[in-house]
This record gives C-alpha cells, sequence and structure tokens, in this order.
C-alpha cells in the first residue's frame, strides 16, 4: 500500500503542475568552435538592434549551452565572443511576446587569425570548474588522460582518495557512489576498482564531483556522488578515432580501441570498442602483535602479488528523433575482465614460519540495457523522460591455496593444508523510472517531479574444498549460499526559484521505500527488512555582488550495505586472516551542510560538515588466542568537517595552474567488544596540475599531490605524495595524438598505516606499483558537419553495490 501511495503522489503532482504552470520564453544554442567541439568559456551579449545598447549578458556553461530569459518585446542582436576567437554577430530577430522562444542551435566561432599571427593565443581550457552544486574537472584532450584509466583520472581528482581496497572518500569520508553519464554503477570496492581500470581515460568527457546532490538524485550515497560523463557523438556523417598505448611498470601491458559514430537523417549511433591487457603488481609488508597475558605474540608478514587483467568492452547505442520534440533509443553495454593473479605471503613467528601461495582466476561480465524516451511537451521547456533498465552481472572466481609450516628454522615443511574454491556471483537488476520538468513563468522558477522503481537479486555462493592428492573433499564449515532481495520505490518532488535579484532557493524532498530479505541457506538465516525514509535537500544562493556569491546546502542521504557483505559467511585470505560477512549491518545515515564561497567567479572556498549514523566500514578483530586478524564491516559513528580551497593560477597565456587544499577533521567510535575505540585527527591533502603549451605544439601537464596523515575507524594512514608527468603532441592537422606519460615518478604512492584494537597492533606498508611508463596514439577521422547526440537523464541506482556500470 506505501508503495502504491508513494507512486500515485508523485503522478498525481505531475499532472497537476503540468495542467496548472505558466509559462515563458528563452533564448538558448551552444557555443563550438571552429572544430566544431564545445567550448567551456565564452560569453553571450544580449544588445538592442537600434544602436547595439547593452541588454543582459551571460556565461557560457562548461557545456558549451547557454540561455537567457526572454527580454521585452522588440528588435535584438546576440553577440558571441570568446579569448581567441572573432566576435560574431547573430542576425537580428524580434521578440513578439514574453512567451517568445528561440533556440539558435549551434554557433561556431572563428579563430582570431589577426591574433594568432601577432600573439598567437592559444589559450588552455580551465580543467577545475566550481559551481554552485558540483564541481567539474575536465578530462577530454588532456595529456595526463591518454593511457591512463578512469580509475587513474579518478584517483586525482580534487578531494579524491582511494584505498588499497578500491574504497573512495571523498574531502576524507568514505560512502560516494559512483554513476557513468548519470547512471550508477552499483559496485563494491575490488568490482569498482576492476571496472574503472578496463575503462580508458581516452573515452571520458568530463567527471563531476557533488559533494550534496539533490533530490531528484538517489539517495544512496552519504558522502556524495562522481559522475563520470563520457565523450557523446558530436559529428554527422561518419566519424570517430582508433588509438593503441604500450605500458610497463616492470612487467608490459597494452591497450586499443576505436570509437565509431554514425547520423543519417533522424539516427543517430555509435559503437565503442576497447581491450586491455594491464599488469597488476604490488608488495606488502605487515607487522602484527597480539596481545597475550604473558608475552606478546609479533607476526612479520611480507609478500608480493604478481597477474594481469584482461578487459574487454563493447558499447552501442542509437537515437530516433521521432519528431523535434520527442525522441526515442537504447544503449547496450557488454563488458568482460579477465583477472589471474598469484599472491605469496611468508609470516615469521619467532622461530617459526608459514608461507601462503593464493591463486586466483576470475572472470566478471556485465551486460546492461537502457531504453529511453525525451518528450519536449511545449515551447518553454516542459520535459518528460523515461528509463528502463536491464543488467545482468557474472562474477565466477576459483582460487588455491597452499599452507606450508615451517617449525624451528625448519627448512623443510613441517605441516601443509591446500584449498581449493569456486565463488560464483551473479546480479539481476531491474529498473523504471520516469522525470517531469516544467518551468514556472510567473515566479521565475522550475519543479521537477519523478518516481522511481527497482528489484535486485543478489545469488553469492562459495564452495571450499581440502585437497590431498587428487582428491577435494567439501569442507561445510567454510561453504556458503547467500540470496539477497531488494525492492526501492521512490518518488521525489524539487523546486527551484529566484528570491529577487540576490537569491536564489532550490529545495527537495525524496521518499524511498526500500523491502529487503537476505537468506543463508546453510545456516537458514532470514533477515528482512522493510522501511521509509525521507530525505531533504535545500540549496541557497547569494549574489553579495558580481565578484562574490555564496551558496549554502544541506541534504540528508543514505547508504545501505552492499550486498556480499550482509553475507555471513567467513572467506579464507591467508593462514592469519580471514573476512567476514555481517547479516545485521544496519543502512548508515548521513545529515551533511556545506558553504561555498566564490570570488571573481574563479576562486573557491567550501566549508562542510557531516555527521554520520551507522557508518558501515570495515574493522579488524584480533582472536589473540590463535593470532588470526578477522575482518568484518561494522556500524561506527563518524563527523567529518573539511575546508576545500580551489585556486586556478594563469601565469600567462600558454601557463595554467589549477591548484585545490583540503584541510579535513575526522573522528571516528568504533564499538568492539563493547569497548568504544575513539580516533580522530586533522588531515591535509593538497594537488596542483599545470598545463604548459611549448614551442612546436608540445604541451607539458605536470601533476603533484600530498596527502598528510589520516584516520579510518580504527586505522591511522600515513602521509603519502606523488608526482606524474605527460607531454603531447599532435601531427596530420591535429588528427594524431602521440602521448608519453611518467606516473608516480619518485615511487612514493604508498599506502602504509597501522590499527591498534585493544593493544593488537597491525602495521601495513603497501606499494601497488604506481609508477610507470605509457606511450599513446590517437588517430581521428571525420567526414559530415558536427551534431550532438542527445544527451539522456539515465539515474540508475541499485547497482554500486552489486557490479555493473
Amino acid at each position: 500500500m506505501k508503495k502504491l501511495l508513494l507512486l500515485s503522489f508523485c503522478l498525481l503532482l505531475l499532472v497537476a503542475t503540468h495542467a496548472q504552470a505558466q509559462s515563458t520564453g528563452f533564448l538558448s544554442g551552444q557555443v563550438v568552435d571552429h572544430k566544431g567541439e564545445a567550448m567551456s568559456y565564452g560569453t553571450i551579449t544580449l544588445l538592442k538592434a537600434a544602436g547595439a545598447t547593452l541588454v543582459t549578458g551571460a556565461a557560457v556553461e562548461v557545456t558549451g549551452d547557454f540561455k537567457l530569459k526572454v527580454p521585452a518585446p522588440g528588435q535584438y542582436i546576440i553577440r558571441v565572443s570568446a579569448i581567441g576567437f572573432a566576435n560574431k554577430d547573430l542576425p537580428s530577430f524580434e521578440v513578439t511576446n514574453v512567451a517568445f522562444t528561440k533556440d539558435f542551435g549551434k554557433i561556431m566561432l572563428q579563430q582570431d587569425a589577426k591574433a594568432l599571427k601577432e600573439v598567437v593565443v592559444q589559450r588552455l581550457r580551465p580543467t577545475v570548474d566550481v559551481q554552485a552544486d558540483k564541481m567539474v574537472v575536465s578530462v577530454e584532450n588532456t595529456a595526463m588522460a591518454a593511457g591512463n584509466t578512469a580509475y587513474d583520472v579518478l584517483s586525482k581528482s580534487p578531494g579524491v582518495w582511494i584505498d588499497q581496497d578500491g574504497n573512495i572518500q571523498l574531502n576524507g569520508k568514505a560512502g560516494v557512489q559512483v554513476m557513468i553519464d548519470g547512471k550508477l554503477t552499483y559496485l563494491n570496492g575490488k568490482q569498482l576498482q576492476t571496472m574503472l581500470q578496463g575503462m580508458p581515460a581516452e573515452n571520458l568527457k568530463n567527471l563531476e564531483i557533488i559533494a550534496n546532490p539533490s533530490a531528484k538524485f538517489d539517495a544512496e550515497g552519504t558522502s556524495g556522488l562522481i559522475n563520470l560523463n563520457l565523450k557523446k557523438n558530436t559529428m554527422t556523417g561518419l566519424n570517430g578515432n582508433v588509438y593503441g598505448g604500450y605500458q610497463y611498470n616492470t612487467k608490459h601491458g597494452a591497450n586499443g580501441g576505436a570509437n565509431v559514430n554514425l547520423k543519417q537523417g533522424k539516427w543517430s549511433s555509435f559503437a565503442t570498442a576497447d581491450v586491455t591487457n594491464r599488469p597488476k603488481k604490488r608488495t606488502f609488508t605487515m607487522d602484527r602483535i597480539f596481545k597475550q597475558e604473558g608475552e606478546d605474540t609479533r607476526l612479520i608478514m611480507d609478500g608480493g602479488e604478481n597477474g594481469a587483467q584482461f578487459s574487454q568492452s563493447l558499447r552501442v547505442g542509437t537515437d530516433y528523433d521521432m519528431t523535434k520534440q520527442h525522441s526515442i533509443g537504447g544503449t547496450l553495454n557488454l563488458s568482460q575482465n579477465k583477472t589471474n593473479t598469484g599472491v605469496n605471503t611468508h609470516t615469521n613467528f619467532g622461530k617459526d614460519l608459514s608461507t601462503t601461495t593464493t591463486h586466483d582466476n576470475s572472470r566478471f561480465t556485465n551486460l546492461s540495457g537502457n531504453a529511453h524516451y525525451l518528450g519536449k511537451l511545449d515551447s518553454v521547456g516542459t520535459t518528460l523522460s523515461a528509463d528502463l533498465d536491464l543488467v545482468r552481472i557474472k562474477d565466477k572466481s576459483a582460487g588455491d591455496f597452499l599452507n606450508q609450516a615451517f617449525a624451528n628454522g625448519s627448512t623443510l615443511p613441517t605441516g601443509q593444508e591446500r584449498l581449493e574454491n569456486d565463488n560464483p556471483t551473479s546480479y539481476q537488476i531491474y529498473s523504471a523510472k520516469v522525470d517531469f520538468t516544467r518551468p514556472l513563468a510567473s515566479i521565475k522558477g522550475k519543479l521537477e517531479l519523478g518516481a522511481k522503481a527497482s528489484y535486485v537479486q543478489s545469488d553469492n555462493k562459495i564452495d571450499f574444498y581440502q585437497v590431498e592428492g587428487d582428491t577435494r573433499t567439501l569442507d561445510p564449515g567454510r561453504t556458503d549460499h547467500f540470496i539477497y532481495d531488494e525492492h526501492i520505490y521512490a518518488g521525489y518532488i524539487n523546486f527551484s526559484r529566484s528570491l529577487g535579484t540576490k537569491w536564489t532557493l532550490q529545495t527537495g524532498l525524496r521518499a524511498e521505500y526500500t523491502d529487503s530479505k537476505g537468506h543463508s541457506l546453510p545456516y537458514a538465516l532470514v533477515t528482512p527488512r522493510s522501511y521509509l525514509d525521507f530525505f531533504p535537500s535545500v540549496f541557497l544562493q547569494q549574489r553579495v555582488s558580481d565578484n562574490y556569491q555564496i551558496s549554502y546546502n544541506y541534504s540528508r542521504r543514505i547508504n545501505r550495505p552492499r550486498y556480499e557483505n550482509l553475507n555471513p559467511f567467513v572467506f579464507y585470505i591467508d593462514n592469519n586472516t580471514y573476512a567476514k560477512g555481517n547479516p545485521l549491518l544496519k543502512p548508515e545515515y548521513t545529515n551533511s551542510v556545506q558553504v561555498t564561497q566564490t570570488f571573481r567567479k574563479t576562486y573557491n572556498l567550501i566549508l562542510g560538515y557531516a555527521h554520520t549514523k551507522d557508518d558501515i566500514s570495515e574493522v579488524p578483530e584480533p582472536i589473540p588466542a590463535e593470532n588470526k586478524l578477522i575482518f568484518m564491516q561494522r556500524n561506527v559513528e563518524s563527523k567529518t568537517m573539511n575546508a576545500t580551497m580551489v585556486l586556478p593560477i594563469t601565469v600567462n597565456q600558454k601557463w595554467s595552474i589549477n591548484n585545490n587544499a583540503t584541510l579535513a577533521y575526522q573522528e571516528y567510535n568504533t564499538f568492539i567488544k563493547e569497548e568504544n575505540i575513539k580516533n580522530s585527527s586533522l588531515m591535509f591533502m593538497a594537488q596542483s596540475n599545470s598545463n604548459i603549451l611549448l614551442p612546436n605544439n608540445f604541451k607539458l601537464e605536470v601533476t603533484g599531490g600530498y596527502q598528510g596523515a589520516g584516520v579510518f575507524n580504527v586505522y591511522k594512514t600515513e602521509p603519502s605524495w606523488f608526482v606524474d608527468m605527460g607531454i603531447k603532441r599532435s601531427f596530420l592537422k591535429d588528427q594524431l595524438d602521440v602521448t608519453l606519460n611518467v606516473t608516480d615518478i619518485f615511487r612514493t604512492r604508498k599506502m602504509q598505516g597501522y590499527s591498534d584494537v585493544q593493544g593488537n597492533t597491525n602495521t601495513i606498508d603497501m606499494y601497488h606499483y604506481n609508477q610507470s611508463v605509457r606511450l599513446n596514439l590517437r588517430y581521428r577521422f571525420n567526414k559530415g558537419e558536427k551534431f550532438e547526440m542527445k544527451r539522456r537523464n539515465t539515474n540508475l541506482d541499485e547497482l554500486n553495490r552489486a557490479g555493473g556500470n
């Protein structure tokens, strides 16, 4: 009954709003350069035709789009200008009434030949753009993108830090959800890391960091959202590119792929294929002390991982314009990652030694499809969109373990154990959503409504075997089969309006009803849950002056437990280390506020505070009597305060520097065996990226980053820093790009830290061989005029806890 009421509420509001809202007119279009690519800077000026008197103006958005409110009836001219390009005046036009609307389409600017000849103007596109509700990091056409992966780009973004398990932190807080083209990926740490490492950064346009999302977004993600926008097809006829590259980090790797786009008449289609073979290598040392009644036990573990990940992906899609107002389309994504790794661990305790040799072979397959509709219901900007998503994910892995014991310094094994496991996991995800947007002319506002329903089934099975010779015997104590079902029904209303000339308000409310059930078959354990939550959000923007603006944001969000973390089985890692699921995990809730101050439309100071109840976090629990460490997801309490400064500097027309720095206070309270472990720290992070235009069309990028000491539940992390460098040169009239990258030049991007649980300590020193050299080539081809694929609102939420894009 709750589900029907929630959906009915949203649909009634949708119909009522469409019937009652009033209309207004707009002047809109998109500014592109001489190559047809969207420009991320520029100025739009509205002038009276008689005497060219200034009426109003606006800045070009990072997407190249602009939108002006229609002026009073009369004759007008629009002038478009940008540094390094000749001004362009559009033909005069007449505004007849307040509902007048005109779309100028694509407006192409030509380079200023005189300026180029005299001063050789080659302005660099800004790589970080802080907006009222998000931070946009440009990736397209940068030297650092070539040969790198989406994972590499994400790990170097402002305020972002990724731990050794692939978990993403934003401004010092975990709980980030990752979207691709507005669609959540539903992956856990390792699966998300695998997927992003298989995605070439050359296919990214930009990424959006949204610390406080509005009610329109799914409530999942307590520290915010990061949206990776892929490049869109922008040319008519046949066009695309092919690329290939080589990597070396003590092991060899290679990648290659192609993008092909085709527009004919009302059809816009694309296909993208990519194949990558990337080496995986890491070394680690762990020093563990287990507190005993008599003498403490010390274990010193060292080891390494070697292997490779072979990734292949195919993405195809098409859009069809039924009329100028209505379009339909679909996309199909197929990706597969095959990973083969081996891990060797040596553990010394006293005169005794134990070794563990592990091999793991896994195949991760992700098949997803999306069907969508977009309709423009009138001339004033009313739109209706709908999406259907289906996802099938399979993750099959098989491993073998060989444990050997060497007592009293013996060189021959005094004990041996062989284990094997099969771990098939599958996910089925279904989702349907509808969104409605209506401008409200009379109050200079906008109303957005939407509803969504989704269903997820997770099937996770693990079989462990004791192996002696050629005989495999099932080990019931280590075997488990866990099935998880989840339904989520959601609806939202989002309202924005102008409050005079100085203030703008946006407020919204999202409701989500969750009905879930976890079932562990061997233990006959069933954990049903049903709950209804409300998630308000408020955004208030104040324009103090033309050079000073302040934004105030508040939102409440949720992180539901990842599906596999609810599975109670114990997973074997090595002879002294296990991981265990927790079927009693509760969802975590975060209330966060943020104040953003913008100076001279360029410099930003962001202040934020977040308090999280039942923070889901991996916590190590020592078992001193057995010299073992068990990792388990637990609910802890946390709060974070942060201040971030974004400070771009233009040294001259050929050298720009983007700087950002974050100061964050973190505090965790973790209960283990009825004892509260309080852990807090003041952490400093900073990053600087230089873009330099060199003679002979060379482009140099240098990136340096630093993260100071910090905390994460019971862990304390040590400082880490890195320096990367890339150089790029274009040939054949800019159709061929050659890029050389060197990452982690000084081999300093390490994971170092320790935990202390009731006197039991674990010190970690790990290096993932980030130091590498990459050489990449990309060749572009095209025939025809530029065009733009329609951007779709495909926000699918049930996937970051499972495994698919």
